[in-house]
């Protein structure tokens, strides 16, 4: 089977296996993070193939809609990768950076590094800055029932993983305990620069946010 072939049937795979996923984390949200990752690693010396495949299945079993369980995501990947016989080394990488893409309340404690997995993180997490960012942001927070706003729940800065993926916050907290924060988390060039200005937009959105909630605007 051709890079591209493999690639081709990768699209389907994810396509089906995500048609009835949650809309911040649809078959769309991939095809964005896989289009972002092409951006960024046209000026990075990367493996094509790990990067794409990687985009691809990065949210192919997100840990939030299946119990919390890392594992499903990871296990799911090699299985459709062994079956279509992909070098087993593309294998290990993609698997790597599927454990090691997600922010889990800062993701500080990653073990795996790599210009493949740099570059699809950065893809990730500009998904989750600017305008579809916010909308993916609320539409999540319909999704689990929480409040928009709540200004005696103040938002938790230091909170562990446990802490982060148990959270039941009001959706406006998120962008304190996450959104905000990607900007600089981010690693390549490419990633920095879009992540500026989209960490711009939301900023603006929350001063307009709290101006129309305290009925000044």
């Amino acid at each position: 089977m051709t890079e591209k072939d493999l690639i081709l049937e990768t699209i389907d795979f994810v396509k089906t296996s995500l048609q009835h996923a949650e809309g911040g984390h649809d078959w769309f949200h991939i095809h964005r993070v896989f289009k972002n990752a092409q951006l960024i690693a046209r000026d990075e010396q990367a493996n094509d193939l790990v990067v794409q495949l990687g985009a691809l299945l990065h949210d192919i079993a997100d840990s939030k809609f299946h119990n919390g369980n890392e594992s499903v995501g990871p296990r799911m990947a090699r299985e459709f990768l062994e079956s279509k016989k992909a070098d087993p080394a593309v294998i290990e990488h993609v698997v790597k950076i599927i454990e090691n893409v997600s922010f889990k309340g800062g993701n500080t404690n990653q073990q795996f590094h790599s210009i493949e997995l740099d570059i699809v993180q950065d893809a990730d997490r500009l998904d989750a800055l600017g305008a579809i960012g916010i909308a993916r942001t609320f539409n999540y927070g319909g999704f689990k029932g929480r409040a928009l706003y709540d200004p005696e729940i103040e938002p938790k800065l230091d909170m562990t993983k446990e802490e982060y993926k148990a959270s039941t916050a009001p959706t406006i907290n998120h962008f304190y305990e996450k959104l905000l924060l990607l900007k600089d988390r981010m690693i390549t060039e490419t990633g920095r620069r879009i992540a500026a200005d989209r960490h711009r937009f939301m900023e603006n959105y929350l001063k307009q946010f709290y101006a129309e909630w305290n009925g000044e605007a």
